[in-house]
């Protein structure tokens, strides 16, 4: 009985070209220059939002004080919320003081400054007695609000 023999199969090649891997990496470079700059900017708006959080607290603070006290400053043996210690004036990177740069603290008056660090450096807002908003300095790419704070890049 003669043997059967059977052609071989010619070999499927499998798996992905060099030019299929090269063209998905260029959509996926593309893609992440579009993208990595905005998300940066998500994220840098997202800590913003600590600042005035922090202000919109520690002036309330400073309201219920001064309603309490009918002064701003420290008397006796209560103490002005601009005056505890700086780890418990901490709004996620930014630091919240009324250290005179931007007005300085009397009976009547204060002016409320947050000012970034870490990823947050160089930002810096104000708020007053009147809640007159401003802010101050900000990072690369931004600009000055005299009359708020800003919120996301280009505005007020």
């Amino acid at each position: 009985m003669p043997r059967l023999q059977t052609k071989p199969r010619p070999s499927r090649a499998r798996g992905f070209t060099l030019i299929e891997l090269m063209v998905t990496v260029a959509i996926v470079a593309i893609l992440a220059a579009i993208a990595y700059p905005s998300y940066r900017d998500y994220v840098l708006r997202g800590r913003i939002v600590d600042a005035s959080n922090g202000l919109s607290v520690m002036r309330a603070n400073m309201e219920r004080y001064f309603q309490d006290n009918r002064t701003y400053l420290s008397t006796g043996s209560y103490t002005s919320p601009c005056m505890v210690a700086s780890t418990l004036r901490m709004s996620g990177t930014f630091t919240l003081s009324c250290d005179g740069t931007y007005g300085a603290l009397t009976a009547t008056t204060y002016t409320l400054v947050a000012t970034g660090s870490g990823g947050t450096a160089g930002f810096v807002f104000t708020v007053d007695q009147a809640n007159n908003r401003a802010t101050v300095a900000v990072g690369s790419g931004w600009t000055t609000c005299a009359s708020d704070w800003v919120s996301r890049r280009g505005s007020c």
